[in-house]
């Protein structure tokens, strides 16, 4: 099966490439910005030797939705999505911030909280919570954006603020968006039968300074999902909670010894691992939007896409 690892598309009035750990950035004359969904699985910071099928198409279609379902509370950089690989907005300048949000104590912060740390990003957790509980409020935990094959690290919004980061006033802009997309990301998955547990939301500015919600949102790669049914009974029973996201990629990684760690080989994945996880992404993308996965054709797929761009750029 044909799978997008990397690109190396020459479009008109190209001005640059960015290459990203799982997407493929490339900037039209300054104006626009064409984004290439690949193939690609990255965990623990670190881009996995072999592709998932369908995945990019399955993150873009559902980031797309997600933002169409979003742009009445939160504006986006979003224009158009030429290809089911391909979503096309403006340029903008990104926050050098990632905002992360989570509702319940799970993935990162359960294991921080398991070594007794009870402060994430100088934001307090409480006492006497076991993992996948849910806080009372749900916690801002922003991080680094670092550039790519460096680990994002946690930091708190005094740091941003003190370091000049991002200022004050677009910072209380970012965590207001950051509220409200959660909060609407929560209605959604609640829909589905889904709880909506933690995620991270991008954001920058465009050439006239508006700030505007970029990238991806509420995809298994930047999100976590619980499902709803059996969750109490799950926690009152001390089991481990069903749930569609990529933390189940991060399981079996550490369980074969991998956290991204120096001197840490990646565990071999074989066909039938990745069609698992392939497996896995198209359940959620069901899940969460509500239809079915219609796999885009997968012969010539590169040049489906250049061909799909080069004629939206006409």
């Amino acid at each position: 099966m044909n799978t997008i690892n990397d690109t190396n598309f020459k479009f008109p009035n190209q001005k640059s490439v960015y290459i990203g750990k799982v997407r493929e950035v490339y900037n039209i004359n300054d104006e626009l910005l064409v984004m290439i969904a690949t193939d690609r699985l990255s965990a623990f910071d670190v881009v996995l030797p072999r592709q998932i099928p369908f995945k990019g198409q399955i993150l873009n279609q559902i980031a797309t939705k997600m933002m169409n379902d979003t742009a009445d509370i939160v504006p986006n950089w979003l224009i158009a999505n030429p290809d089911e690989n391909v979503a096309v907005g403006h340029l903008c300048e990104p926050f050098k911030v990632e905002m992360v949000i989570r509702g319940y104590m799970s993935g990162h912060a359960a294991r921080e909280y398991k070594l007794g740390k009870r402060t994430l990003c100088g934001v307090e957790m409480p006492e006497g919570l076991k993992e996948n509980d849910k806080f009372p409020e749900p916690l801002i935990t922003p991080s680094t954006k670092a550039d790519n094959g460096d680990h994002d690290e946690d930091i708190s919004r005094e740091d941003i603020l003190s370091k000049g980061i991002v200022s004050e006033a677009d910072y209380l802009v970012l965590e207001d968006y950051t509220r409200k997309l959660f909060a609407r990301g929560t209605e959604i998955a609640a829909k589905r039968g889904l709880i909506l547990v933690d995620t991270k939301y991008e954001f920058g500015k465009t050439k006239e300074g508006k700030i505007v919600l970029i990238d991806e949102i509420h995809t298994p790669d930047s999100s976590r999902y619980f499902y709803a049914e059996g969750y109490q009974e799950r926690q009152d029973k001390g089991e481990s909670q069903k749930q569609l996201s990529k933390e189940f990629v991060r399981q079996w990684l550490i369980e074969n010894g991998f956290q991204g760690k120096d001197g840490q080989q990646v565990p071999e994945m074989n066909d039938e691992k990745i069609i698992e996880i392939s497996n896995r992404y198209i359940e959620l993308y069901e899940q969460i939007t509500g239809e079915a996965f219609v796999k885009a054709s997968t012969e010539n797929v590169l040049q489906r896409i250049e061909e799909n761009v080069l004629q939206f750029l006409k």
